[in-house]
Order: structure tokens, then sequence, then C-alpha cells
């Protein structure tokens, strides 16, 4: 028995116009004031060095971090040694690197210093992108042969929505991309796509009562049905991504903060943009038969 009902589609057009305004925002920014690249993408430095005792990766992340490089690749290869990989390219920034470690290091010793290209290059980023392309289209296919066109198309614009504003807030909060926001965006493109898939199959469940309801109410419905999954799955998986965020520490903090802005615009998209569109779309251009 049904015991509230939200009238989501009288806000739809409100919250297309805003989504309009997200995405032209973070287009801007893209475009102005570009994204922060990390090293996997630019290249950089890479910094061999051995400690006189056992140290704490925190702790040179610490040091690394007074410095401007706090989000620099540490890996240990010993209890003593770690191998750094610092996004600058500048050899003075190399330098205040390893003067601010020995500082608090002494008897550091350096083994490697050298400069490394980006582990993500052109050729990959170009490959990386027809892949997304094939994929969309996939999903373009699957859906319309599953589903409907119309609901293909509004899906494809809901993905394309969420991860355009992700990248948006990635530019705004200067946040660094590293090669784990690859699979960020790869995560919050399932996950939206999903979310959205459980809104349009309850559309089609329920399709038989288009003209008695009208599609803006036939819409309301089905998403009103699917309401708690929706909050339910999204709650739950959000508590994680936080304690993620919070306590994951630094390597793990954009790809955490590109699931929480992911999961949180794909929830609001899977309601608004991708049902929004659709109803737009329909009481603009009815579909005969």
């Amino acid at each position: 028995m049904r015991t509230f009902f939200i009238d989501f589609m009288k806000h739809r057009k409100a919250a297309l116009m805003l989504s309009l305004l997200c995405i032209a925002a973070s287009l801007g920014l893209i475009f102005v004031k570009g994204l922060n690249l990390g090293i996997d993408f630019t290249g950089g430095n890479v910094v061999q060095v051995e400690f006189t005792q056992p140290t704490a990766i925190e702790d040179i992340r610490q040091v690394l971090a007074s410095v401007g490089q706090g989000g620099s690749v540490i890996q240990s290869y010993s209890d003593r040694g770690v191998i750094i990989r610092i996004s600058a390219n500048e050899e003075e920034a190399r330098r205040q690197t390893v003067e601010s470690l020995r500082s608090k290091f002494p008897g550091m010793q350096v083994i490697r210093l050298e400069k490394v290209g980006p582990v993500v290059g052109e050729e990959l980023r170009q490959e990386a992108f027809i892949a997304l392309i094939l994929a969309l289209a996939g999903i373009l296919a699957y859906i319309t042969v599953r589903f409907q066109f119309r609901f293909a198309v509004v899906s494809v614009a809901a993905l394309l929505h969420d991860a355009v504003i992700t990248l948006g807030m990635f530019s705004l909060t200067g946040m660094e991309i590293s090669s784990s926001f690859i699979a960020a965006i790869l995560t919050i493109v399932g996950y939206s796509l999903n979310d959205t898939i459980v809104v349009l199959d309850r559309v089609r469940e329920n399709w038989k009562n288009l003209r008695s309801a009208g599609i803006v109410e036939l819409l309301n419905s089905s998403i009103n049905q699917t309401l708690s999954r929706t909050i339910n799955t999204s709650v739950t998986t959000l508590l994680p991504v936080i304690a993620l965020y919070l306590w994951g520490g630094e390597v793990l903090r954009s790809f955490s903060f590109a699931l929480l802005v992911g999961i949180l615009v794909g929830t609001y998209s899977s309601i608004f943009i991708a049902s929004g569109l659709l109803a737009e779309w329909w009481n603009k251009v009815p579909q005969k038969g």
C-alpha cells in the first residue's frame, strides 16, 4: 500500500534547466580552468630513496605535502626504501622534494633520480575515448532492443550528464586526476545506468497504462514505485564511499571523491534527467501506435 507520493515530474523543467546550467558551468570550468592532471597523465620525476630506519608512508607524505607534492605516488620496496613519483617535471620541484626529505630524515640516501613519461599517454587516451564511444553505442543498441529507442537516448544522455558534472567538480576543486579516476568514472557509469534501467524497466511494465494515465503520471508512478529501492541502494553505497573519502588516505582521495559525486548526481539523474527528458520528448513528439 502506497504511503506517500512525490510529484517528481512537476519539477522536471526546473531540474532540466538546473542540469543544463551545471553542464554549461562544468564545460566552462574544464575549458577555462582545466583539469589538474596527475603524474599518470603528465609524467614527472621518480625519486628512489633509502632511510636509515623503517619509516611510515604517512610521515613521508606529510613531508611531501609541505612542498606541494602531497598527491605523489609512494611505493615501498623494503622497510627502509621507497620510490616516490612526483607530478612536477621541473628540476626545482625535485630538488625541493629531496631537500625536505633530507631535513626530516637525516642520513637518507638518494638511490635514483630520473624523469618519467606519462603512464596514460596520448595513444592510450585515444583508445580509451574510442572504447567509450563503442560502449555508449552498445548501450544505445541494447536498450533500444530491450526497451525502445527513446529509453536508450535518455539513458545515454543521463550518463553523459553524470560524467560531465563529475569532471566539472574536479575542475572546480582542483583535485588531482590520476589513472584511478578512469576506474571511478567507469564505476559511476555502471552505477548510474543500473539506477536508470531500474526506473525505465518499471516504466515499461506500466506502459499499458499510458493511454489512461498519460506519460507524466506514468513516469511519476514508476519513479515512486522504485523510490525505496533507489534510496536504499544510494544510502548503502554512499556510506562506504564516505568512509573511504574520509579515512582512505591521500592516494584514494580522488577515486572516492569521484564516486561520491557520481553516486549523488547519478541518483538525481535517474529520477529527474532520464525521466524528465522522456516526458518532454513524448509531450512534444508523441509516438504513434
